[in-house]
């Protein structure tokens, strides 16, 4: 079988949306490195880090999808409006979604910490999204088909090391199992960057695995 691997990446940059003051700069770069490769990938956009006219170019050179990456997630009114903010941005619809945070911690003012995610199938139904990618730690779960025909990937093979058991999910791990099915990557451009093993890491993956957009 095809080996494949999602590359899903969440830029959490708070800065001025001014490309000379290194507005998004991690994701430029990552963007590029993906585009060399000819490895694709869902990119996840905060109302916060909502895309540049240089990354949005990059990100249609690539073939790239454009996803949701959720803070206020109080109720289906409040993503709603987050995902209509992307997309009139954006000029296309958004058909994927993630969630920032995984619960406990409070990240900035429009965040709302608690993890749902059987809350955030059911908005993805009614919205008109198709794929649903979690935040859990367990990349040996398998993707699952629900009802309304939202793809759920819940959980992720998280390449920092501060969200992965990386006794047991070594990136050797990652290149034998995604030989046989579906496995997401999930990447912060910023902290793999700033991680020479890590942007070794990640180059060793763009470059041996074959990645994959779901239509």
């Amino acid at each position: 079988m095809h080996r494949h691997v999602l590359s899903r990446l969440s830029s959490d940059l708070y800065c001025p949306k001014i490309r000379a003051l290194g507005y998004l700069k991690e994701l430029e770069e990552m963007l590029r490195r993906l585009n060399e490769k000819n490895a694709r990938a869902y990119v996840f956009f905060r109302r916060c880090t909502l895309p540049s006219a240089n990354i949005l170019k990059l990100l249609d050179q690539g073939g790239h999808e454009i996803g949701l990456h959720l803070e206020d997630s109080r109720s289906f009114a409040s993503f709603a409006r987050e995902k209509t903010m992307l997309e009139r941005h954006v000029g296309r619809p958004v058909r994927s979604f993630s969630k920032h945070g995984s619960g406990g911690t409070r990240h900035g003012y429009h965040h709302y910490a608690p993890y749902e995610p059987q809350r955030y199938l059911e908005w993805a139904r009614k919205g008109g999204v198709r794929l649903f990618l979690g935040n859990l730690e367990d990349p040996t779960l398998n993707p699952e088909q629900v009802p309304g025909g939202v793809l759920n990937f819940p959980s992720a093979f998280w390449l920092e090391p501060h969200w992965r058991d990386t006794a047991a999910f070594t990136i050797d791990w990652l290149m034998t199992h995604a030989r046989n099915r579906d496995i997401v990557l999930l990447v912060h451009p910023e902290n793999v960057l700033g991680s020479p093993e890590l942007s070794e890491a990640f180059n060793r993956l763009i470059g041996g695995l074959e990645t994959k957009i779901f239509s």
